[in-house]
């Protein structure tokens, strides 16, 4: 399904509202012409003229995949992997959007990129089985997963506030097919660090929604960071990154330390051992 920037600028003018930004859209599967009658209502704007936020700004839950990639596994020393750990819950605060910062809040501890397939859930789900599960996915999006290394508990160390990086956009569903072979570049300062495809998941998307969906209700604007493949590395103060998913787009956002402290917890030196950084 195709949005122009004319329908995609109404849809803002929603106010940002997960459920009500994706039932608009969703309503023209069934009645076409509604996003065109929000357009119209809507002043005239060119896309450029504006600055995106994260296109869903405030989701109702923000579930994580934990070491989803056989390679990730590999690369962090780790014995086990979602089928062993389950998924966890990020702050939904964390959530910002392109061109955005991301804020390091202590000049003593690691903090890695981790880019991501974002899922978008567009229905309430429950219980849903594998062979059914992607018709519960609205769409998709680039994610980065920003995360401090260390013993905390992993939504501690990956909740700090824009600590999830998402868009430019979601895609549909309908245009993105079939999300199982889909390849995730992310780049730091213009080199490439994690060059993969979703085929390298433990659990596809499909499995982990049918997971997720046994645990917990899934609403529509919820959306699923599904894991990250190998290459992940740290980032400091002046980075720029940018993630890069076939058929869904292109993420950029730079990092900064301003303001960072010294961290009040205790958990550097512990937790998974991270690869070496690579040379800068």
């Amino acid at each position: 399904m195709l949005i122009s920037d004319e329908q995609l600028l109404a849809l803002h003018d929603l106010g940002g509202e997960p459920l009500g930004m994706i039932d608009a859209i969703t309503t023209e599967f069934a009645a076409p012409g509604t996003l065109s009658a929000l357009a119209d209502h809507s002043s005239a704007r060119s896309l450029d003229s504006v600055a995106l936020g994260a296109p869903i700004p405030l989701p109702g839950a923000v579930i994580a995949a934990p070491v989803n990639y056989y390679d990730h596994m590999v690369e962090m020393s780790e014995v086990r992997d979602i089928r062993h750990l389950g998924v966890f819950l990020k702050a939904r605060s964390s959530v910002t959007g392109p061109d955005s910062v991301v804020r390091l809040p202590y000049t003593d501890r690691r903090f890695d990129h981790e880019g991501e397939l974002g899922v978008v859930i567009g229905k309430v789900t429950e219980n849903v089985a594998e062979s059914e599960a992607l018709s519960s996915v609205f769409g998709y999006t680039c994610l980065l997963d920003i995360t401090m290394r260390g013993g905390e508990d992993r939504s501690t160390r990956k909740s700090f506030r824009t600590f999830t990086p998402i868009g430019p956009h979601i895609v549909t569903a309908d245009e993105v097919g079939d999300p199982t072979d889909l390849r995730i570049i992310c780049n730091v300062n213009g080199t490439e660090r994690q060059n993969e495809t979703t085929k390298e998941m433990v659990w596809s998307v499909a499995q982990l929604i049918a997971y997720t969906s046994s645990v917990m209700t899934l609403y529509p604007g919820d959306i699923i960071a599904s894991g990250t493949p190998a290459g992940i590395g740290p980032i400091f103060d002046g980075d720029v990154i940018d993630v890069i998913i076939e058929r869904v787009g292109h993420l950029h956002v730079s990092v900064s330390a301003a303001g960072a402290i010294t961290c009040p917890t205790l958990g550097a030196g512990s937790g998974p051992t991270p690869p070496p950084p690579p040379p800068r």
